[in-house]
């Protein structure tokens, strides 16, 4: 298991919200935390551990007020830690080399390629052929419902028709080096993991998987680990203590370093 951190970014400012509550009407979101500093402080304090893999998240729609903010300090964040950061959110095979320019080891996509409820294939082998497998993250972030987990895209508000399953997983990894997991319904709340999600990904022998969603105490972070069978890599937000919550990032490090 490693740790991916994040840098999320909305309205132009780095936050932690509730995954669940974003809205692009009004470009609302239920807020935890909201930073004084800007994304290139994340990005320098992940630069200086050494700590690879994170992902900076755009969070407003294209038509945004704030998309121009938001976008900038992403490529703030990129630009101060080349190569080290995933950037994600309104990416497109159109686009997508302008994040990798700015400094990108990969992009990160969902409602590109996952929209109108199915998996647009044309637009996943126009991305695959732009970037390439080796700087591609496929992004199947999730909400419960029925039987099983399905993804949502449009930063979260729109169910699709595909849940995530092995098989699917299966499927896509052809296209991607890597697999990013938000646990929609309990991101955000750092009141514990979707166990049947972490479970199902650890049963999966196959790319790098990093789930986020839920953690919010050493508890929580154990059973992710025995459950994910120490290969699904985790997200922590709003929980950290330098986005304002109870655990203490350093004390996450060195926890998953010994484990």
């Amino acid at each position: 298991m490693e740790f991916r951190p994040c840098i999320d970014i909305h309205n132009g400012k780095v936050k932690q919200i509730v995954g669940g509550s974003l809205t692009d009407a009004g470009n609302l979101a239920e807020e935890n935390f909201v930073a004084k500093q800007d994304a290139a402080f994340y990005a320098k304090l992940y630069k200086s551990q050494g700590i690879r893999g994170g992902h900076v998240i755009s969070l407003n729609a294209r038509d945004s007020e704030y998309y121009g903010k938001t976008k900038e300090q992403a490529f703030v964040a990129l630009s101060s830690y080349p190569g080290g950061l995933q950037a994600g959110g309104g990416i497109t095979a159109e686009n997508a080399a302008e994040y990798l320019d700015a400094g990108a080891s990969h992009v990160i996509v969902t409602s590109y390629v996952f929209s109108d409820g199915r998996i647009q294939e044309k637009n996943l082998e126009r991305i695959f052929q732009e970037v390439g497998k080796e700087h591609l993250v496929l992004d199947l972030s999730c909400r419960k419902k029925d039987d099983g987990y399905y993804i949502v895209t449009d930063r979260w508000q729109k169910f699709t028709e595909e849940r995530v399953t092995p098989q699917l997983l299966d499927e896509l990894e052809s296209y991607c080096d890597e697999y990013l997991i938000h646990a929609v319904d309990v991101e955000g709340k750092a009141r514990g993991i979707e166990e049947a999600l972490v479970e199902m990904l650890g049963a999966w022998n196959g790319l790098p998987v990093t789930y986020a969603g839920g953690v919010g105490s050493f508890d929580d972070l154990a059973k992710l680990q025995i459950l994910g069978n120490n290969h699904v890599n985790v997200t922590i937000g709003s929980a950290l203590d330098i986005f304002g919550g109870p655990m203490a990032y350093d004390k996450v490090l060195e926890f998953i370093k010994k484990e």
